[in-house]
């Protein structure tokens, strides 16, 4: 069952094993820590994805509070089911690759559709709001170097900056040769 862990489910079952903690607690340590860099991070998804871990028998409810004219809120555990699927599952996520279809590649591999002209303008624009990502990860990794996190817990972060200036790159390279000629751009054909 390990393998059918989302990534908002091995966040979610990360946090609990720090410590229990209700689901809108662990949204706001998710966007806190900024891992809604590197999991699509929703309320109403967090919500059904503990729903699913317990009906899995990966947490269990233990109270449930209620602060005020604030809705109640049930606090949740992770199991030892839970323990051993969370370990289980990034075991197999870190040591066997999975192809993954992300929208990019698909419409790069169709940006000959756009005429030299417009395909450039457009990878600027990504190009810039790469080097907005970066710096906003640089800000938050220096935080956490700041306060002494140790780099273990970051290291995703470190990843994807590593994934984001590759990008930057390689489109600044595809750039100069489509603007040298050194790529030749064929214009579309029109119906």
């Amino acid at each position: 069952m390990a393998a059918e862990l989302t990534p908002l489910a091995i966040s979610v079952l990360a946090l609990l094993k720090e410590e229990p903690m209700h689901a809108y607690e662990m949204y706001q340590l998710l966007v806190k820590r900024h891992h809604h860099w590197l999991v699509k991070v929703r309320p109403g998804s967090l919500y059904h994805t503990v729903e699913r871990l317990a009906r899995q028998n990966y947490v269990r409810a233990t109270g449930t509070e209620r602060a005020g004219n604030r809705p109640e809120r049930t606090t949740y555990e992770i199991t030892a089911e839970g323990d051993d699927a969370l370990t289980r599952r990034v075991e197999t996520g870190i040591e066997e690759y999975v192809h993954e279809y992300p929208l990019f590649p698909v419409v790069l591999s169709e940006a000959h559709n756009l005429e030299a002209e417009d395909a450039v303008l457009r990878f600027r624009r990504r190009t810039a709001d790469l080097e907005n990502w970066i710096r906003e990860i640089d800000e938050a990794l220096a935080d956490a170097k700041a306060r002494q996190v140790p780099q273990v817990y970051w290291i995703g972060g470190d990843y994807l900056r590593t994934q984001l200036t590759a990008e930057r790159d390689w489109l600044t390279t595809t750039i100069e040769r489509i603007e040298s000629k050194d790529l030749p751009w064929q214009p579309r054909n029109n119906p």
